[in-house]
């Protein structure tokens, strides 16, 4: 019997999110850089390759996965690892299957999802005004992505929203946001700004803290926090506060305001099979080469035991005027 998952600060590791790929088909502007040089399909692990480490995760105690990206919905023939997930689902070994999306093919993919065990997706969408949300994303359709939301509620798939707030943009619209999402049965969360990477932007012009824009709508409507143990129960950074007046709940995940690191109970690995222990630390351990090795089974386990004895207390995000990312990679490439 393998030991599960736990870190030299006593946290048991219950939930991996996993990046199919690093390709996207938006150019979010605090995301990743215009012109992306994205990975050669070589660098890649295969989706048999994906299976056997969440196998192996799975094993070790996970039990909740959430598929990631880039965007995990233009990964060629993804829905072979959503069904090697499903069947881990139906015996018991795993209690969610979750998935990460900007939903421009949601459209496609909702009802094959629901069907393979998939309840809970969320969708990263900054903006319901057209030339906003194109502005954002560099590009990007809104109405595709409304699309997809319609069709993941009609599959009846547990929607939530994720919008990065941004100082310059997006800061007003955050209340018709909110209404609009809970009009729709969804929750909401807001997420700062985080210095990954060189976009081409400068961070500090698009940062503000969550506490100015929870105080905002402390004067617009009544928000109740949630207790603790339904923060922890979502297995998330996020802290969640009831709105009376929209009936519904709003996440908020602040890495750079309010530390959200005590109770961290994930890890990431990368689509090149790099596993990085803190989203807000640079180091990694290779999973790729234990998997490609000899004995790779026993490898791949002695890995995971290096890597979650590295597993850091908290992250070391900073953000401040001229400041350079605190971090080279892009979040794009991370696995959200």
């Amino acid at each position: 019997m393998k030991q599960d998952l736990t870190d030299s600060y006593g946290r048991k590791i219950t939930y991996l999110r996993l990046s199919l790929t690093d390709r996207c088909d938006l150019r979010c502007f605090y995301c990743m850089a215009e012109h992306m040089q994205f990975l050669p399909k070589k660098d890649l692990l295969s989706l048999e390759e994906l299976a056997r480490l969440t196998d192996a995760f799975i094993a070790r105690g996970v039990r909740k996965i959430r598929l990631t990206g880039g965007e995990p919905l233009v990964r060629k023939g993804f829905m072979g690892l959503v069904h090697h997930l499903s069947a881990h689902l139906d015996a018991g070994r795993i209690d969610e299957i979750a998935l990460t999306t900007n939903a421009t093919q949601l459209s496609r993919y909702a009802h094959s999802l629901k069907a393979a065990g998939v309840e809970r997706v969320n969708i990263s969408l900054d903006s319901l005004n057209p030339y906003t949300f194109n502005t954002i994303t560099r590009g990007g359709s809104l109405a595709r992505v409304l699309e997809g939301v319609e069709a993941g509620l009609s599959a009846g798939l547990k929607l939530k929203i994720n919008t990065v707030a941004l100082k310059q943009h997006n800061v007003d619209e955050i209340p018709d946001l909110v209404m609009w999402a809970h009009g729709l049965g969804m929750d909401m969360t807001l997420i700062e700004v985080m210095p990954m990477g060189d976009t081409g932007e400068d961070r500090f012009d698009q940062y503000i803290p969550l506490t100015e824009i929870r105080a905002r709508l402390d004067e617009r409507w009544t928000l109740s926090d949630s207790p603790p143990t339904l923060n922890q129960a979502h297995s998330g950074p996020a802290r969640y506060a009831h709105i009376a007046q929209t009936n519904g709940k709003l996440g908020f995940i602040s890495p750079l305001s309010n530390n959200f690191c005590a109770s961290c109970n994930r890890v990431r690995v990368t689509c090149t099979g790099k596993i990085y222990m803190c989203l807000g630390q640079g180091a990694y351990v290779d999973l790729k080469a234990a998997m490609r090795g000899v004995d790779s089974s026993d490898a791949l386990n002695q890995a995971l035991d290096v890597a979650i004895g590295r597993k850091p207390l908290g992250h070391d995000f900073e953000i401040a005027p001229t400041q350079p990312s605190t971090l080279s990679r892009f979040m794009s490439a991370t696995g959200g």
